[in-house]
């Protein structure tokens, strides 16, 4: 039996993990054994639901002398249940298991999860780590653009594989009318409002004050109409921004039209209840799973001009009418005004057209299968084993 290794700090929240998830549910159906060295998470029960096995270590410590311990339970772990291959996701971790595959001369692959700030050499060499496996997934062309640019890697050792969507959970088609009833309820919306979403984490860099200025913008303007602005994420500690954010949207006489919900427990539903989502970051993500999921939810989205966001839409171009979502500048409150009057002026007949394209878009381009399909062609790349076919006939077999 093929044993892989991934190890990730947390199993809370996030990109990173859910790709852990989703890496663990496809190695258990190919026949592999999936291990997943982590500290825990409020996530890690899906690992076993999935047949995996949680393996706790303490890999989210950034302690050099827990760190250097680390190399060694990661190497007696790789010995003991003969693993064949360690793929990490997150930096600390990633250099334990780093040195404890040099030591077991055992395949070291990586995911390119993030942008990485690089402010001094000290944290240049830190990151380096996520650029030294055998394999470095980059999550987006902008992540394998900025790994190129930092390191020089080569692009035969650097696929580019996306973040997935599972379409079958995020199918508008499945979304009834009473899990729509409760997040109507919960975030108190009228029967006729139109919501303007942004779902992401209370954090200055994902842009949410500049849609409440844009909303501003609208309302000064008289072009908000039934619009209302859901932020749907959670604060995480961020309690100073959040309440910048509260007085902000008082001040705009946005009390009505704009609210601070919190974590959304049916990301499906939020965004089925949409008529458009907005990812108004101003510093570059890596990926952004935002973006396909509203549309996967035939949802269309705006983006800023950043990062990988863009690489996630089919954009409005002049004289182009098979977009499904518009880009605007970052950190511009006008510009994004502008675009959200065009999405808000939107027919139902033309949204909704533009909703089915979106869908059909991440089909094609973003499924969680090719995600999955495409990380075990890695391992068979470096293993030399048959993890995609296995794969492919028990979910033929399944069917």
């Amino acid at each position: 039996m093929v044993t892989i290794l991934q190890v990730v700090p947390r199993l809370d929240t996030g990109g990173s993990e859910m790709a852990t998830i989703e890496i663990a549910q496809a190695l258990v159906r190919a026949g592999a054994q999936a291990l997943v060295a982590t500290e825990g998470g409020h996530m890690a029960e899906e690992v076993t639901k999935a047949g995996g096995e949680i393996v706790t270590l303490p890999v989210a410590s950034k302690s050099p002398f827990t760190m250097l311990a680390n190399i060694r339970r990661i190497a007696s772990l790789i010995e003991e249940r003969g693993v064949d291959l360690v793929h990490a996701r997150s930096r600390a971790p990633a250099w334990s298991a780093f040195l404890a595959c040099r030591r077991t001369n055992k395949p070291f692959v990586t995911t390119y999860h993030g942008a990485y700030g690089e402010a001094g050499p000290l944290k240049a060499a830190y990151n380096s780590v996520m650029a030294r496996g055998e394999r470095v997934i980059a999550n987006s062309r902008y992540t394998a653009r900025l790994v190129r640019e930092r390191y020089g890697t080569p692009v035969e050792r650097m696929p580019v594989i996306p973040r997935g969507v599972d379409v079958a959970k995020f199918d508008p088609s499945i979304v009834s009318e009473e899990r729509l009833n409760v997040l109507r309820k919960s975030w108190e919306l009228s029967a006729g409002d139109l919501v303007v979403l942004h779902a992401a984490r209370i954090t200055r860099w994902k842009g949410q004050r500049y849609l409440v200025e844009a909303a501003s913008q609208l309302l000064r303007t008289n072009r908000l109409g039934r619009a209302v602005f859901i932020l749907a994420g959670s604060v995480q500690g961020r309690d100073g921004y959040c309440l910048e954010l509260k007085r902000l949207i008082a001040s705009s006489g946005l009390s009505a039209g704009a609210r601070i919900v919190g974590h959304c427990d049916d990301m499906a539903a939020a965004y089925a209840l949409a008529h458009v989502s907005v990812i108004a970051s101003v510093e570059a993500e890596a990926f952004g799973r935002a973006s396909i999921e509203a549309q996967a939810m035939g949802c269309p989205v705006i983006v800023t001009a950043i990062g990988a966001a863009p690489e996630t839409i089919i954009p409005a171009l002049p004289g182009h009418d098979d977009y499904t979502g518009w880009i605007v500048p970052a950190a511009d409150s006008e510009a994004l005004a502008e675009r959200l009057a065009h999405a808000l002026a939107l027919s139902r007949e033309a949204r909704a057209v533009i909703g089915a394209r979106a869908r059909a878009h991440v089909a094609r381009q973003f499924s969680l299968a090719s995600m999955q399909r495409r990380t075990l062609a890695v391992y068979d790349d470096l293993l030399g084993t048959r993890l995609v076919a296995a794969s492919a006939s028990a979910t033929k077999s399944e069917g």
